[in-house]
């Protein structure tokens, strides 16, 4: 797990370039806080910071071959799950090997099969390879966009790294936000290929990216695709629990610490205990984490997204599954701290988060780097299995727009009725989802004889697997990262995905419930109270102090009239909830004061130019 940079020039000599290829490559210091390695070569530099994870003394990076033909050189973030079959398979068609790192294993595995090699991984993963031979670039990401990925092309080559940040160290890229880019932060709906920095994008999971002198080219290796289901109820829940007891046993591979996040939902139950057992085969025990907030437990109040606290789960879990467990409690002062939300938009290089919930996400991986490096996630099994509230929603079901900005406008109200009235008019966000909304179930394929509610439940499936599923991938990336801390997502396993996506939505919710298949593959594994808990989403603080702290943070910021953020924030809608008396319980107002301290927060820190016209 890395952060990778790089820069290709047709025409000039980026031997001279060292001091920016050191500036891009130092922005990923947190990704790699190991190790460091730069290599220039012709058009090529590539740069590397490393966070060891497999061989730690031999896994540096960029790692090169030379051919008789030119050098092959590659900078990779990732983890591949499979190495070691590949390894295998490399080492009898004549490889040599001379470390035992997954990185070697993707480099030989490049010069035997080519850009096909990507079709042979198991993993989440963006690298980029140098070929000297044919002087391309290739860039290839993990199906599910597990691992971020982003490129920017320039009159002679291309800057690419993990994150915009990288390629922002180069003078060649300006930071330019344009009103596509706003319509992309105000709307949760992340188009693909589409980074909101003007002129960069990003490589789309699944997707090879080729750069030559004759430009850009892209190649999809793989795509969710529609499949007949003709396995019984019984033969896919043996399946789903055959697939997720692989999935585990491959992702505890590890020669650093490892743990789990734990909140007492079933995603993360199920995964938590999967290991516990598999570890305990060889006498070893899980550490999990979860995050509380002070007094959550004791006066938390039911609502309708939350019907009970995740503290009492996460114990039986604990309990059940015999791990070494620690409540990670945060405090309102630490979630509203502006240090602390400037590392989030710092990591994200955007102010496109939620509040509390990144904050408490950044401290809890914080808090746990200091006693692991790598942590088992039970993300995206809500996109996979079928477990968010919309899924349920007959409004969601009915179509017409994305379902998730259903349930959120339901609750949270809209992040951008924040905007001056007159930007509101000038970015149409109304069309904008409109418009993505054809675009993304437009080339969703239906089995013939599909009922048209079996249809319905496809469309809304592939849209949180291929939309939905990437922002939360991409927010736990940046956070976990941010303090070198890798997070492997065993739901994301392309294998799981696939098989699980093409079951009809009969099969995924035969008890009425949600994520049917995932509770009876593991109900053996769970506490009773888990296996009957009804879905809660990721936690969220109640404490009055919170809100509080953002009024009075707004208020400083109003004091402030000519800060640039008022160039897009209504500064009166912003004193009404900042001034408002007593401390800000709706939600939607107090996610409009979050968006509008992350906004002035990110202006401040990245200066960028915002294109209005």
């Amino acid at each position: 797990m890395c952060g990778i940079t790089g820069w290709i020039s047709y025409d000039r000599d980026l031997r001279t370039e060292s001091a920016v290829l050191d500036a891009m490559t130092e922005t990923m210091a947190c990704r790699g806080p190991d190790d460091r390695g730069t290599w220039v070569q012709g058009p090529a530099a590539l740069g590397h910071r490393r966070l060891a994870i497999i061989d730690l003394p031999g896994g540096r990076q960029p790692m090169a071959a030379d051919t008789p033909h030119g050098s092959v050189a590659l900078v990779y973030s990732g983890e591949t799950y499979n190495f070691t079959e590949l390894r295998r398979e490399l080492t009898a068609r004549g490889h040599r090997f001379t470390t035992d790192s997954d990185t070697e294993v993707v480099l030989h595995g490049y010069l035997e099969w080519g850009e096909q090699v990507a079709e042979r991984l198991n993993g989440m993963y963006a690298f980029a390879l140098w070929d000297g031979r044919h002087d391309k670039l290739v860039m290839i990401r993990d199906r599910m966009g597990i691992k971020p990925f982003y490129y920017y092309p320039t009159p002679d080559g291309v800057l690419f790294g993990s994150e915009p940040k990288a390629i922002l160290a180069n003078p060649l890229a300006p930071a330019r936000v344009g009103l596509d880019g706003l319509r992309e932060l105000f709307t949760m709906i992340k188009t693909p290929r589409h980074a909101v920095w003007e002129g960069m994008a990003e490589v789309e999971p699944g997707t090879v990216v080729t750069v030559d002198r004759s430009g850009v080219h892209r190649r999809a290796y793989w795509q969710l695709e529609t499949r007949p289901h003709t396995d019984d109820r019984d033969t896919t829940i043996a399946t789903v629990r055959s697939l997720l007891d692989d999935i585990v046993r491959r992702q505890l591979v590890a020669d650093v610490p490892r743990c789990t996040l734990l909140s007492g939902g079933l995603d993360s139950s199920a995964m938590t205990a999967l290991a516990a057992r598999q570890l305990g085969e060889h006498g070893e025990k899980v550490r999990s984490f979860a995050v509380d907030f002070v007094g959550q437990s004791d006066h938390f109040v039911a609502d309708d997204l939350r019907g009970t606290p995740d503290t009492p789960f996460v114990h039986d879990v604990a309990r059940t599954a015999h791990t070494e467990h620690q409540d990670i409690v945060l405090d309102a002062q630490a979630l509203a701290d502006p240090e602390v939300r400037a590392k989030v938009i710092r990591a994200r290089d955007l102010p496109a988060g939620l509040g509390d919930m990144d904050a408490s996400l950044y401290l809890l991986f914080r808090a746990i780097r200091d006693q692991s490096t790598v942590a088992l996630s039970g993300e995206s099994a809500d996109e996979v299995f079928g477990g968010y509230l919309q899924f349920f929603d007959e409004e969601a079901r009915r179509g017409g727009t994305f379902p998730w900005l259903v349930q959120f406008g339901r609750h949270f109200g809209q992040d951008a009725e924040i905007l001056r009235p007159g930007l509101l008019d000038s970015l149409d966000l109304d069309g904008y989802v409109a418009d993505g909304y054809r675009t993304a179930v437009g080339g969703i394929q239906r089995l013939d004889g599909e009922s048209d509610f079996e249809f319905r439940m496809r469309q809304m499936c592939h849209l949180h697997l291929t939309r939905f599923v990437r922002i939360l991938l991409d927010r736990k990336d940046r956070a976990s990262m941010a303090v070198g801390l890798e997070v492997r997502v065993p739901f994301c396993d392309h294998r799981l995905v696939e098989y699980v996506y093409n079951t009809p939505w009969a099969l995924k919710s035969f008890d009425g419930r949600e994520k049917s298949l995932l509770r009876e593959a593991t109900a053996d594994l769970l506490p009773k109270s888990v296996y009957d808990r009804v879905k809660s989403p990721y936690p969220s603080t109640q404490d009055p102090k919170y809100a509080v702290a953002l009024q009075d943070q707004a208020k400083d910021l109003l004091a402030r009239p000519s800060h640039p953020v008022f160039d897009l924030v209504d500064r009166e809608r912003l004193h009404r909830v900042a001034h408002h008396d007593g401390p800000v319980h709706n939600q939607a107002r107090r996610r409009g004061l979050e968006r509008a301290l992350d906004l002035a927060q990110w202006l401040d820190m990245y200066r960028p130019e915002i294109r209005l016209g």
